[in-house]
């Protein structure tokens, strides 16, 4: 029995994408993504949830961040 298996195992998410250049990077225009990303209240996960390394949760909050101020994603669970 797996430790998740008691609480329901959760999917993982694909964070990051290869651009053409080879470089990896979160686009901040994948809202569905990023909401995913997100706890129903508007925080975003962290590197455990999210099986991230420390370089792609800092992409991850900042192209969170970058689509609040853009107006894609809201700032609080109001309107999630």
């Amino acid at each position: 029995m797996s430790r998740f298996a008691r609480f329901g195992s959760q999917p993982k998410i694909k964070v990051t994408k290869a651009g053409a250049a080879g470089k990896v990077y979160v686009d901040y225009k994948d809202v569905e993504n990023l909401r995913r990303m997100m706890s129903p209240n508007g925080k975003v996960y962290g590197r455990k949830r999210l099986q991230t390394n420390a370089t792609e949760q800092r992409m991850v909050a900042r192209a969170i961040k970058h689509a609040r101020y853009l107006g894609l994603l809201p700032y609080t669970s109001a309107t999630l």
